[in-house]
């Protein structure tokens, strides 16, 4: 049998209103300009030209490609990795104070002895002394003693003079990282400041084993080098990049004798050859090739690490 049909005559039946296809509960008339669906307003968002659901506009954010830096970083609107650089030399600084005698725990130290407890019998060397640094087992010792700084009255005549050592750190870290994070990127950033400290404590390895060190200012000098490197590369120098390399390496003469060139020199060879590790890498496959080129630097200075490790433990 055929269904009813609506009598002659007979008003035909009304069409169901549009709903939102999220809420099937709700009434709308306003469709998405890209997928032709409709949709309440909650499940809309202004578009250029009416209006696109939230699907679409997921959709759309996840096909727009990432904007990146000239030298292949992601932008970022703050420096992040700066500031959180120089959050944790500040932090370091005020548990150096809280406990002094985590210093002698993490500065860097090729090779040498540590008093165990002031308290000991100073006549039983035996116990009063033992075996440290990075050629003992050390490692950390290569990184944590970038993060530490010299302590008021730690040494003889300093007094608070010694408060200028992180000052100045502090100070040439955000002129120079922030400048240098805006090109590079957070993660790009981060390796060449990390590899720059490692350097820097190799080369004090590798020349002064036995001379304690500690201080961010041979990762800053990497920083320097990496930004002349990379100002070359674009043609674009703010801070004036051959002044303030010759200004580096005329501080690192003058001061020799009462700072650590060693680390001065390390850090500066090392950011010039991660900064052109990173500056130079051709545009194509630029991402694996500025790998590939900072885990050279880093097997480099690995290798130099190895070899001086097993000089100082077969004396």
């Amino acid at each position: 049998m055929d269904a009813a049909q609506p009598a002659p005559g007979a008003p035909a039946p009304e069409a169901p209103s549009p709903t939102c296809f999220r809420h099937s509960d709700r009434e709308s008339y306003v469709r998405c300009t890209r997928c032709d669906r409709n949709v309440c307003p909650d499940c809309r968002r202004d578009a250029a030209v009416g209006y696109q659901c939230v699907e679409c506009v997921k959709s759309g954010h996840q096909s727009v490609r990432q904007a990146r830096t000239v030298f292949g970083g992601r932008i970022t609107s703050r420096p992040y990795a700066t500031i959180a650089l120089i959050v944790l030399n500040i932090a370091a600084y005020v548990l150096e104070l809280v406990r002094p005698g985590i210093v002698p725990q993490f500065d860097m130290l090729g090779a040498g002895s540590i008093q165990n407890n002031p308290n000991d019998d100073p006549l039983d060397l035996a116990t009063m002394y033992h075996q440290a640094g990075v050629a003992h087992g050390e490692w950390y010792r290569l990184l944590t003693g970038t993060f530490l700084h010299l302590q008021p009255d730690a040494y003889t005549g300093l007094g608070p003079i010694a408060i200028t050592h992180i000052v100045f750190n502090m100070y040439w870290l955000w002129t120079l990282g922030r400048v240098v994070e805006d090109r590079l990127g957070v993660l790009r950033f981060l390796g060449l400041y990390l590899l720059a400290a490692l350097g820097s404590s190799t080369l004090v390895y590798l020349i002064a084993p036995h001379t304690e060190t500690l201080g961010a200012s041979g990762a800053v000098f990497g920083l320097a080098g990496g930004y002349w490197i990379l100002s070359r590369r674009q043609g674009y120098d703010p801070l004036g990049g051959n002044q303030l390399l010759g200004t580096m390496v005329l501080w690192m003469v003058i001061s020799a004798s009462i700072t650590s060139w060693q680390g001065h020199l390390g850090g500066l060879l090392t950011g010039i050859a991660a900064g052109a590790a990173l500056g130079l890498a051709p545009h194509r496959q630029r991402g694996l090739v500025q790998a590939v080129c900072l885990s050279a630097v880093l097997l480099l200075l690995a290798t130099l690490i190895y070899a001086a490790t097993g000089h100082l433990t077969s004396i």
